[in-house]
This record gives structure tokens, C-alpha cells and sequence, in this order.
């Protein structure tokens, strides 16, 4: 894949387990927008510069492991927006996580089975917030890969087309606001596309809390209030709000118990054991979730 462009590079603390987190997302990619090969991740991007003005260009982001740093590049239609792009390819990445703290911690799931938590597993977040809630939504109770089919459809649908000479690059995914501007029900627009009429209705109604700025999605310190305000919306159940919280807001501390993943790498642990095993993971449970499903 030929990607040429502005290389910059964040570094972060030692070790880092990037084959794990580029193998996570590469198993989530939304079709046009993103794509992993086996060191790299790609994706568009869609931002706004000081004036307000449509950016639209690509990223890249790779491992330099003997220097702990990323190397992240931009193609040069992206130039005006360099730290809006690396303040979210850290985000996405977790480089302001201390693995040190963490296996200090999650070092006792390794009792459960030997080589369940790695030092310098990292929690993969997101670069596009509202893209990490439509997926959310998108993947509930479903596959996948039954998931990555649905937001494909979705993005080739009401995203832009992007000629960024990558070929499997060649969508950026919708901004809220031109959801929030379809007219008639949005159920009539997403049905078509195999998307079940509860989780339009979610859709839309997420775009309009975008767009009016109602919930936080950048940080976790509000989390617990954005928990309880993403429950008062139809087709938005305890899994789906605490997802979101932790892979759009980053918040460091959510189990999802009822997720069947985290059940089967618990397995033979019965559901009501399986929050109190994980009072022990605290203040890092989000990592034990993603380390669980790495597990599988």
C-alpha cells in the first residue's frame, strides 16, 4: 500500500502491545474508512480548521518500538488540522496509559490462566466519536463481522467519497449534522440497509445529541452522567452506554458482565460471580475487558 505524506510522531510509556491493539481493530474496521495491514492502520479522516473549512485526507499510524513511538502520517490535506489528528490518534491508541499501573493491578488475572493479561495491553478508544457510536449501536447483538457489513453500507451511503489514492480508503464517515438533516423518518433511510428500526431510531436520535452538544463524548470524567442520559434513549441498553463510555469517552474503569465474550474467557464462572471476581481489577476493569477478549 503506497501512503505518502507529513510524518510526525508521539511517543508513549514502554511496553506496548501494538500487534494486540492493531489485531483488535483491524477485526472492527468500518469498510472505506479503515483498514489495517500487518503494521499499519489507515484511516480517513473528516475535521474542521480554525475557519470552519471541510478537511478531508487520510492517516496512517505505525509502531517504532526500539524508540517507543508512533509514527503517525497525514496526507497533506490535513496539514492545517495536526493537532486535532494527534490529540485523537493518542486517544485512539491510549498512549497516556502507564502499563506499569495497570499490571500492577491486573497481574492477578494471570491466576485465572496463565497469560490472560500481557503487560502493555492498551485500551483501544476512538479517533471519530460519533463513527464509535453508530458502530456501538450497529453491533448490537449481532456479529462482527454481520457489524463491519452494516456500517460499510451505512458509510457508502451517507459519507463522502474521498479519492486519497489508497484503494481501500475511499469514504469518510458522516458528520452528525447530516444525519440529524435527513428528511422524513430516519428509519426510511437506514432500513434499506438491513439496519433494524429501533437501532435507526438510536442512530438518529444520537446525532441529534451530537449536534446539540447534549452529552460529553471526550472525557470520562462525566461519565456516569452520560451513562445515565444514553439510557433514557430507546434501543440503548447497559451494554451499549458502557461501551460507549468506555471506547468513546476512554473510561478506564467499565466491565461489561453481561457481554458473551467476557462471559465465555470467564467461563466456568456463573454470572453473578462474575462482577464480584472483577471488584479486584479496580480502578483498570476496562483493560481486563479488552484483555478477556483478546483471550478468545
Amino acid at each position: 500500500m503506497e501512503a505518502n505524506g507529513e510524518r510526525l510522531y508521539l511517543t508513549y510509556q514502554p511496553p506496548y502491545c501494538f500487534d494486540e491493539i492493531l489485531s483488535f481493530l483491524s477485526h472492527r474496521v468500518i469498510p472505506g474508512v479503515e483498514h489495517v495491514n500487518d503494521n499499519e492502520y489507515f484511516r480517513t479522516v473528516r475535521l474542521q480548521n480554525s475557519d470552519g473549512e471541510d478537511l478531508r485526507g487520510w492517516i496512517g499510524v505505525s509502531n517504532l518500538p526500539q524508540e517507543n513511538t508512533l509514527v503517525v502520517t497525514l496526507s497533506n490535506s490535513l496539514s492545517e488540522a495536526t493537532s486535532q489528528v494527534l490529540a485523537r490518534v493518542s486517544h485512539l491508541f491510549d498512549l497516556e496509559c502507564d502499563p506499569l499501573a495497570v499490571y500492577a493491578v491486573l497481574d492477578s488475572m494471570n491466576s485465572i490462566r496463565p497469560d490472560l493479561f500481557t503487560m502493555g495491553t492498551r485500551l483501544p478508544c476512538s479517533f471519530n466519536p460519533f463513527g464509535m457510536v453508530v458502530r456501538a449501536i450497529l453491533g448490537q447483538q449481532i456479529t462482527v463481522k454481520a457489524a463491519r457489513t452494516l456500517a460499510g453500507r451505512f458509510v457508502k451511503t451517507f459519507g463522502k467519497p474521498l479519492e486519497s489514492g489508497i484503494s481501500s480508503l475511499t469514504y469518510t464517515f458522516p458528520l452528525p449534522e447530516e444525519i440529524v438533516a435527513l428528511e422524513g423518518p430516519i428509519e426510511n433511510h437506514l432500513g434499506p440497509l438491513g439496519i433494524m428500526a429501533r437501532r435507526a431510531k438510536a442512530i438518529g436520535q444520537l446525532a441529534k445529541v451530537f449536534v446539540q452538544g447534549e452529552i460529553d463524548f471526550y472525557h470520562c470524567e462525566e461519565s456516569q452522567d452520560a451513562i445515565i442520559k444514553l439510557l433514557t434513549i430507546p434501543g440503548i441498553g447497559h451494554w451499549t452506554a458502557n461501551y460507549i463510555a468506555m471506547r468513546t469517552m476512554g473510561c478506564k474503569d467499565i466491565f461489561l458482565e453481561t457481554d458473551v465474550g467476557i462471559r465465555k474467557a470467564l467461563a466456568p464462572y456463573q454470572s453473578k460471580e462474575l462482577l464480584q471476581v472483577a471488584e479486584q481489577w479496580r480502578p483498570w476493569r476496562s483493560y481486563a475487558t479488552v484483555a478477556l477478549w483478546n483471550s478468545l
